[in-house]
């Protein structure tokens, strides 16, 4: 699409010829005063305006102010004969993006036509993931219906206006770095940045240099200047993850930033005040920490304000299936693959396990589900042992070799025999393999002589074509 280009100037010999040194590689509009400008404006979108200050009745920089209020806003030159510097700073004030001074030289022109242009393509694309980001992010965009989750997102919503820093309790793989986005798109600091460290990444050294920056100089290896996160989160949020991992010393600076609002870059002197909201988050009972002696107490209160908590999804079980449908819905689109149909059985086993992973562990499973059965039906004979309270052949219930003592019959599973165990395994690897007893002997891990013996022994179980 060909860019278009409104030119407002009360000189009609300067319009009509820039109209015609540009209309061979732009669509150009021009109006004689502010007025018709703001009638053409409202009528249509332009890609670029280019305005004269100085002229009858209301002045280029109303053109600017009317052109920046819209919409969809435009990219706004500015032409002046009175080329002093006082102009041309409050036309950029109001958010012009240059000016020329008259007679205006054309290759200039076009050289920042083109430049307005891509400075307002990155601000739609700017705008864009801002949106997509508010849309990801958002409190009610988080996945359950829960009561506990609810009481969690409740919390969010009164506390993510605020300035106040927030600790975000809860096992690994629960969603806090998801919270802490959220509470930061749902805050005044949304178009600021969000900053994430994942403290138990990094050695000490390696920490504090990360969060505060440090000087050329300061240490062995510092070449140049670098800019901490701390700093480049100004502005907005910076989120702190598995806080409880971070040392003494890093833990009397992050003190001293939270009562002072300032840091100073390793080997520097000179503190840097910096408006930046904290949030952060632990899988570690800091209070015990506090008590054991490996955690600041002054620290704790400090980053203790307000204070959330992330419950494991064993706890929130009727929120498996919307987080099933959620995952599966992504996972099947990014795949290019059917989404996938959770029976009954199935869904039902998913919900009654204990899922020690969290959500993490939930998304990787419906990941594993979506690209190696590519759409169709999973049902509970599908699911990995460990899902039905099993194990696999030889294992325990916690995937470890059962404990046994000479004679006996028993399995750590339970009081199942190994008589009854192998009855299990053997009526659900027909079952899985839809009566193929090549793939069954493979899924028992035994030879197809061994499975035919097997389905001899015990034929009820048989659910082959015979």
């Amino acid at each position: 699409m060909v860019p278009s280009v409104l030119i407002v100037d009360d000189e009609k010999h300067t319009r009509e010829g820039l109209q015609q040194a540009l209309a061979e590689n732009y669509d150009v509009t021009v109006a004689a005063n502010a007025e018709e400008a703001f009638n053409l404006l409202d009528a249509q979108p332009f890609d670029v305006v280019l305005t004269d200050l100085r002229m009858p009745g209301k002045s280029g920089l109303k053109v600017i102010d009317k052109a920046l209020g819209l919409p969809q806003r435009p990219a706004v030159l500015m032409m002046t004969a009175y080329g002093n510097i006082d102009t041309a700073v409050e036309a950029m004030k109001r958010g012009a993006v240059d000016f020329l001074t008259k007679p205006v030289n054309i290759e200039r022109l076009e050289v920042l036509i083109q430049r307005a242009l891509k400075t307002k393509t990155l601000e739609v694309e700017v705008q864009q993931l801002h949106e997509r980001l508010d849309e990801k992010f958002k409190i009610e965009g988080i996945v359950g219906a829960s009561r506990k989750l609810k009481d969690v997102l409740d919390k969010m919503k009164l506390v993510a206006p605020s300035r106040a820093t927030v600790l975000i309790e809860g096992e690994s793989g629960t969603g806090k770095e998801l919270i802490a986005q959220a509470i930061h798109q749902a805050s005044p600091r949304a178009r600021g940045p969000f900053v994430a460290v994942h403290c138990a990444a990094l050695s000490e050294n390696l920490l504090e240099s990360e969060l505060f920056g440090h000087e050329r100089g300061s240490f062995t290896g510092a070449t140049e200047r670098r800019i901490g996160r701390f700093e480049s989160a100004d502005r907005g949020t910076l989120f702190l993850d598995e806080i409880g991992e971070i040392s003494g010393s890093t833990q009397v600076k992050l003190l001293r930033f939270l009562e002072t609002k300032a840091v100073e870059r390793v080997g520097g002197s000179k503190p840097l005040e910096l408006d930046v909201r904290l949030v952060a988050a632990t899988n570690r009972n800091l209070e015990q920490m506090v008590r054991d002696g490996k955690f600041r107490e002054d620290l704790f209160f400090r980053l203790n304000v307000v204070r959330l908590f992330m419950p494991p999804l064993r706890e929130r079980t009727e929120d498996i299936p919307l987080l099933l449908a959620h995952f599966i819905k992504i996972l099947s689109d990014e795949n290019g693959v059917p989404p996938l149909s959770v029976e009954p059985g199935a869904l039902a086993t998913l919900q009654a396990y204990a899922w020690p992973g969290n959500i993490r562990e939930l998304r990787n499973f419906c990941e594993n589900a979506v690209v190696l059965r590519r759409g169709g039906r999973l049902t509970e004979y599908d699911l990995e042992p460990k899902f039905r309270g099993g194990a696999s052949p030889g294992s325990g219930a916690d995937g470890r070799a059962p404990q046994s003592t000479p004679g006996s019959q028993t399995s750590a599973a339970g009081s199942l025999s190994v008589e009854d165990n192998e009855r299990r395994l053997l009526h659900e690897a027909l079952l899985k393999s839809r009566g193929n007893r090549t793939k069954a002997a493979k899924l028992m891990g035994v030879s197809r002589r061994t499975l035919h013996r097997k389905i001899a022994q015990w034929p009820e179980l048989d659910v082959t074509d015979k």
